[in-house]
């Protein structure tokens, strides 16, 4: 951005009586953060004040964003998102916590649209408190989709671990009908671009999970293997991508399988997130693929059960902040 060789990566601060505030806090604290990017959180500095307090925390200068002023490198900038004071309620679920989180939210996209931040990273938020007028969507995935004219993919990384779900925030019920050759392959070549320009990998392997038991167990168990999966993954054979399957997913994830490819595309969120999370231990990303600009999040929510207690690990969204930043110079370096 400008003649800062530094990339901007914008954080919201999500919802602030969950866990978001404390973790970006804490990892906003870690040196290498600012030693290769210039974070913009987008929230409140009094909510930064109070967590502050509440852990005893001495250190953590804030240069705060006013009118047209340009971030800076050596700080960590935050843009006032409301100046109204806050009840706060750590670890209760309320309707201001969810508005507060949908404005900074707003806020984070239009300095998005603009350029001025190259990537936004997103706090967690509750999907019930944040709905609105302005926000009627099942989660971030699909609220960037509309606000950026693009198809997202959710895509989630924990290192050489990528999963995506064939169907997204879908209820199990409707998924079988949206297993379409259409949305497969729509799917699985979104699934190799992200590869390719995203994570810079040449040559990139994609399993296809199936939907029913066994895969199907050759039409005994489900007909979706048969009759579409199967055609799809050898129509993308023809087309010279290495995309292989339909396979069982529970013995794909228990015999270890899974680390033999670059992504894994299962058809719906259990089935890919169930094994995601358990073999993430913490650290996995949420990627928004599949659009023009950069989103990621940290795997989890706002785990009010543990919000204000100064043990919510701030590593995955750390991650999620690393990755925003390589992805964009992975994306620079495609577009030179």
């Amino acid at each position: 951005m400008g003649n800062n060789k530094k990339n901007v990566i914008g954080i919201t601060m999500g919802d602030i009586n969950g866990i978001g505030p404390e973790i970006i806090i804490s990892a906003l604290s870690d040196q290498r953060i600012l030693n290769q990017l210039t974070p913009v959180l987008f929230g409140s500095s009094k909510v930064i004040s109070y967590y502050r307090r509440l852990f005893k925390i001495d250190d953590f200068p804030l240069f705060i964003i006013k009118g047209n002023q340009p971030p800076n490198p050596k700080r960590v900038n935050l843009v006032e998102c409301w100046e109204d004071n806050v009840e706060m309620k750590i670890g209760v679920a309320t309707k201001d916590g969810g508005e507060k989180a949908a404005k900074a939210l707003d806020i984070a996209s239009q300095y998005l649209e603009k350029g001025i931040i190259d990537a936004v990273v997103t706090g967690p938020i509750n999907k019930a408190t944040i709905q609105s007028e302005s926000f009627d969507f099942p989660g971030h995935t699909e609220y960037f989709g509309s606000k950026f004219n693009g198809d997202p993919m959710m895509f989630m990384i924990s290192g050489d671990l990528r999963v995506a779900v064939l169907t997204g925030h879908m209820p199990l019920k409707d998924v079988p009908a949206a297993i379409t050759p259409e949305n497969i392959t729509n799917k699985i070549n979104k699934i190799k671009q992200s590869l390719l320009i995203d994570f810079a990998i040449a040559k990139p392997k994609i399993a296809v999970l199936g939907l029913n038991p066994h895969a199907g167990e050759e039409g005994l168990l489900g007909k979706e293997e048969e009759e579409v999966l199967i055609p799809a993954i050898k129509d993308q054979k023809k087309s010279g991508n290495l995309v292989y399957g339909p396979f069982p997913a529970d013995g794909f994830f228990g015999s270890g399988a899974y680390q033999k490819y670059d992504a894994i595309m299962a058809m719906y969120h259990d089935q890919g997130l169930i094994p995601f999370k358990s073999l993430s231990f913490g650290d996995g990303v949420n990627f928004t693929a599949g659009l023009t600009i950069v989103r990621t999040s940290p795997d989890h929510g706002t785990a009010y059960n543990i919000a204000g207690k100064g043990i919510a690990s701030a590593s995955s969204l750390r991650s999620a902040i690393f990755m925003a930043n390589d992805i964009i110079v992975n994306r620079n370096a495609e577009n030179e």
